[in-house]
């Protein structure tokens, strides 16, 4: 990775930050973007080339179940959607 590289992604992630709160939170965008966005959008951009309808969403609900278990500034966790598309019954063992 060249310094042009590492200068570009501070600048995009980290570079108009204010206060360590904001650092952290482009922190967290930088790494899951290439884990988690990257991937998506790759798969979405296959399935649209192949002719089916795509839907892209980001789920930011924080569970009421976070509450006291995650940090405040946590809005939803990679999985939380699973208890709003399947409702809680099925995670609570109750199937």
């Amino acid at each position: 990775i060249t310094t042009e590289v590492v200068d570009q992604v501070y600048n995009e992630y980290i570079g108009n930050a204010e206060n360590r709160a904001q650092v952290r939170d482009g922190l967290l965008d930088a790494i899951g973007d290439p884990l988690f966005v990257l991937s998506a959008i790759e798969v979405a951009r296959y399935h649209r080339d192949a002719g089916n309808p795509v839907y892209f969403y980001e789920f930011q609900h924080r569970p009421s179940s976070a509450a006291g278990v995650v940090p405040d500034f946590v809005k939803a966790d990679h999985g939380d959607e699973i208890a709003f598309v399947f409702g809680k019954p099925f995670l609570a063992g109750d199937v």
